[in-house]
C-alpha cells in the first residue's frame, strides 16, 4: 500500500561521497581523470589560484596522464547568476568530457553549475531552488567532475549544492540535486599552507556552521514522508549517519581551529581543519543546514561596502563563513530549547564544559563568541556595515530561503527572523 504524504518519514538515505584525502593527493589527479575515461577536461579555478603552485601541480598531473586541459580562471569569489552563466558558456565551447575544479567553494560550485547548464541547457531559473526559481529536477546524469578544494571550509566536494548570488533578487540561493555531487573529491591539505589567517578563520567557521546546523536540524523522522521516494529531499534533516560526521568535525574544530588560524606552519592543525571540512560536508550533504545559512544568504546578498581582509576581492563581499557565523550565537539561543542535549554537546566540544539543558543555548552562544573573538571575526552585523534600518530587507532575503528554514528545529517565520537579525547586530 502506498503511504500517504502526511505520514512521518521512516526511511533514511545514506550517501557517502568518494573522497581521497592526504598530503600529495593532488598529484594523483591525472591518474583519476584518466581512469574515468576523460581525454579533455574543463579546469575551473580563479585568477589568484591560477598563479599558485598548487594549481600548477594539478595541471602537470593531468597532462602527465595524457589529459588535455581547457582552463577557465575567471571564477568569481562569491559567484553570481551572471558568473555562473559565463562559466556555462565557456563549458559549452570547451567540448570537454569532464570537469576538474581546483579552488574553494566558489570554484567548485561554479564547475557544478557549468556542468549542469552545458549538459542540459535551459533558462537559468529552471533548476534554481524555489521560490526564486522553478526547482526543476536535473533530467539525467552529468559529466564526471573531480573537485579539489583549496580552502578548509565549504565541503562542496561532498555535496550536491551550488550556491550563488541571484543579483536580480539581492539574495543568495542555490541549485540542489544529488546529481550535482562531484564524482570524486581530492582533498590535499598542502593547499592550505598558503592561506592567510582571515581565510582560514572564515572558512573554518563555515565548517563549524555546517556541522552545528546539521547536528541540530529537525530530525528526519519529523519530516512528512514523500508521496514517492524519488522526491525525498537532499537535505533530510538530522540523522544518525550525519550526526557521526558532525560530532567529529566539531571535536576537531574545538581542538585545532585557533591553532590553524594563528600558525600557518602548524601542518597538523591545518590538516585537522581540512579533514573536519570534509566530514562536515558529508554531514550537511545528507542532513542539510538551517537558520544561520538562511540568514547568511541575505547578509551576503545585501552587502553594502564591506571588503574583508585577506581576500583578493575587487568588489564588496562578505565571505560565506563570516556571513554564517555572525548569526550563529543568536540562533543557538533560539533553537536550544528544541534540542537541548545536542546544543549542550556542541558547547562542550567547543570548550564550554558540561552544562544543564536549560543553560545549553547561552553556553553555546558564549563558546561561539569566544572562538570568534580569538580568531578576529567581526562583532556582528554592525561590523559588516549593517544597521537596524537594514533588518526588514535582511528578513525578506532570509525568509525566501524556505528550503533551509524548513530544516530548522523550531518554526522560523518573519517575526522570529526579525528578532534574530536584531540580536545578531552585536555579539559581545
Amino acid at each position: 500500500m502506498t503511504p500517504t504524504p502526511h505520514e512521518h518519514e521512516t526511511v533514511l538515505e545514506m550517501e557517502a561521497p568518494r573522497v581521497k584525502f592526504g598530503r600529495g593527493a593532488i598529484d594523483e589527479l591525472g591518474c583519476e581523470a584518466a581512469a574515468l575515461g576523460l581525454r579533455r577536461v574543463a579546469l575551473f579555478t580563479d585568477a589568484h589560484l591560477a598563479r599558485l603552485e598548487f594549481v600548477e601541480r594539478a595541471r602537470r598531473s593531468l597532462r602527465a596522464a595524457g589529459v588535455d586541459v581547457a582552463e577557465f580562471d575567471r571564477v568569481r569569489i562569491e559567484p553570481t547568476d551572471a558568473s555562473f552563466r559565463e562559466a556555462a558558456a565557456f563549458a559549452r565551447g570547451a567540448r570537454a568530457d569532464g570537469y576538474v575544479s581546483v579552488g574553494g567553494g566558489s570554484v567548485i560550485d561554479t564547475a557544478k553549475a557549468a556542468n549542469l547548464y552545458a549538459t542540459y541547457p535551459a533558462p537559468f531559473e529552471r533548476y534554481v531552488n524555489a521560490p526564486l526559481g522553478e526547482g526543476a529536477p536535473i533530467p539525467g546524469p552529468l559529466a564526471p567532475h573531480i573537485a579539489c578544494p583549496t580552502t578548509s571550509g565549504t565541503g562542496s566536494e561532498c555535496t550536491g549544492i551550488a550556491i550563488f548570488d541571484f543579483e536580480a533578487h539581492d539574495v543568495k540561493t542555490g541549485i540542489a540535486s544529488r546529481r550535482l555531487r562531484p564524482t570524486l573529491g581530492v582533498v590535499d591539505p598542502d593547499a592550505t599552507r598558503t592561506l592567510p589567517a582571515p581565510v582560514v578563520a572564515s572558512s573554518g567557521f563555515d565548517v563549524l556552521a555546517h556541522a552545528l546546523e546539521s547536528f541540530t536540524a529537525k530530525p528526519y523522522t519529523q519530516r512528512a514522508r514523500p508521496a514517492t521516494p524519488l522526491v525525498r529531499p537532499l537535505s533530510q534533516g538530522a540523522n544518525p549517519y550525519s550526526d557521526l560526521a558532525c560530532v567529529e568535525a566539531l571535536r576537531l574544530l574545538g581542538a585545532f581551529l585557533e591553532r590553524a588560524v594563528h600558525d600557518a606552519r602548524d601542518d597538523d592543525a591545518r590538516e585537522a581543519v581540512m579533514y573536519a571540512a570534509t566530514l562536515a560536508g558529508i554531514g550537511f550533504g545528507n542532513a542539510g543546514v538551517h537558520v544561520p545559512h538562511g540568514m547568511a544568504y541575505a547578509v551576503a546578498g545585501l552587502v553594502h561596502a564591506f571588503v574583508p581582509a585577506g581576500y583578493e576581492a575587487d568588489h564588496a563581499m562578505v565571505p560565506h563563513g563570516m556571513s554564517v557565523i555572525v548569526s550563529a550565537p543568536a540562533v543557538a539561543r533560539f533553537t536550544a530549547s528544541a534540542a537541548p542535549a545536542k546544543h549542550r554537546r556542541v558547547a562542550d566540544l567547543l570548550g564550554a564544559g558540561m552544562v544543564r539543558d536549560d543553560e545549553a543555548g547561552e553556553a553555546l552562544a558564549a563558546a561561539l563568541s569566544r572562538l570568534m573573538r580569538a580568531t578576529a571575526m567581526p562583532n556582528g552585523l554592525r561590523a559588516l556595515g549593517y544597521t537596524d534600518a537594514d533588518v526588514p530587507a535582511l528578513v525578506a532575503g532570509a525568509f525566501a530561503q524556505q528550503r533551509l528554514l524548513a530544516n530548522a528545529p523550531r518554526p522560523t517565520g518573519e517575526a522570529e527572523l526579525t528578532t534574530l537579525f536584531s540580536d545578531a547586530m552585536t555579539i559581545w
